[in-house]
């Protein structure tokens, strides 16, 4: 494959270099970028400046600090901040073909830290030339999740309201707990229908797919007893587990949204876990969890519900399967 570097590809300019809590916050305002990795690098949106035009819409920006080489294509004009460089194709690209490169620089992150930045380095990069994109590159809809971000209700988001009120519960009052159970994970090659849960702190819990019929049914919560402690997701569909997640199976009637809620709330005690004091099943039973109550002193399953359909993509909360 055939690369060159960076700067040939792109005119590489350090950003406006402002700061964003000097600038006036607006919700209807421009996104200011900043050297997050995470929401496009929009770390919030504010008024635009009458003497300083926002760079334009098109561009990548790639953070030199920070979380070095987090890199995004704005699709609308921006500030940015400290340690943020905009990059400009020499010559005309597509949406696809500037997300082609995005990708390209990311996958040099491994080459930076917090101590060795990408200031001085960035335009060297070498990335494939622009005639070996992959052509199946170009028939990628990067519209294909315009407007996932919706809320489900097209309600003002709510708001969680005093926490402080909210009330003490055992899990034992709302959940029976079993432990997992499935084939054994040197078994599983993944082949097979039926998702396989272990106790990873990413994709759900979803390791691999196995062919053994599912032993625990879906719309429950499967929680972490060991390796990745107090990681909780919620299950939509019936699966096997290995020993170290325990299955929290609903005394009540559960939803998506609902157990999405309580995995957030499940997760918020993972600080009182570690690979030396795990989560077994007796501890897990007596184990408190504050939920919003109703009038009667009961958990709040309509508020839990309403809550998360007010969120940003929750419009694209499955129902249990």
């Amino acid at each position: 494959m055939k690369t060159i570097p960076l700067s040939e590809l792109f005119e590489v300019k350090y950003g406006v270099n402002l700061e964003l809590n000097r600038m006036i916050p607006d919700t209807e305002g421009i996104p200011f970028i900043g050297r997050s990795d995470k929401q496009n690098g929009v770390t919030g949106r504010v008024q635009m400046l009458e003497n300083i035009a926002p760079l334009p819409a098109g561009t990548l920006t790639v953070a030199g600090g920070g979380s070095v080489l987090a890199t995004f294509l704005q699709i609308e004009p921006y500030y940015s901040g400290r340690d943020l460089y905009y990059l400009t194709p020499v010559e005309r690209m597509t949406d696809a073909q500037k997300l082609f490169y995005v990708t390209c620089i990311r996958a040099n992150r491994y080459r930076y830290n917090y101590g060795r930045q990408a200031n001085r380095t960035l335009k060297s990069i070498r990335v494939p030339v622009l005639s070996e994109i992959p052509t199946w590159f170009e028939t990628v809809d990067v519209n294909m999740f315009a407007g996932k971000d919706a809320p489900l209700k097209a309600d003002p988001l709510l708001g969680l309201g005093d926490v402080c009120q909210w009330q003490q519960f055992l899990y034992q009052d709302l959940f029976e707990i079993e432990r997992g159970r499935g084939p054994r994970k040197k078994d599983v090659d993944g082949s097979g229908l039926t998702p396989f849960i272990t106790s990873i702190d990413n994709n759900n819990g979803l390791t691999s797919m196995c062919n053994s019929e599912p032993i625990h049914n879906g719309n429950v919560i499967s929680v972490n007893r060991n390796g990745s402690v107090g990681e909780a997701y919620y299950q939509p569909l019936p699966f096997c587990s290995t020993e170290d997640v325990h299955v929290f199976n609903p005394k009540f009637k559960m939803t998506a949204a609902i157990g999405l809620f309580f995995v957030t709330l499940i997760r918020k005690e993972k600080y009182r876990f570690s690979y030396g004091r795990k989560w077994g099943i007796e501890r897990m039973k007596k184990s408190v969890i504050r939920l919003p109550i109703d009038a009667v002193g009961q958990p709040d399953w309509q508020f839990m519900e309403n809550y998360v359909n007010s969120l940003a993509f929750s419009s694209q909360i499955g129902q249990p399967g």
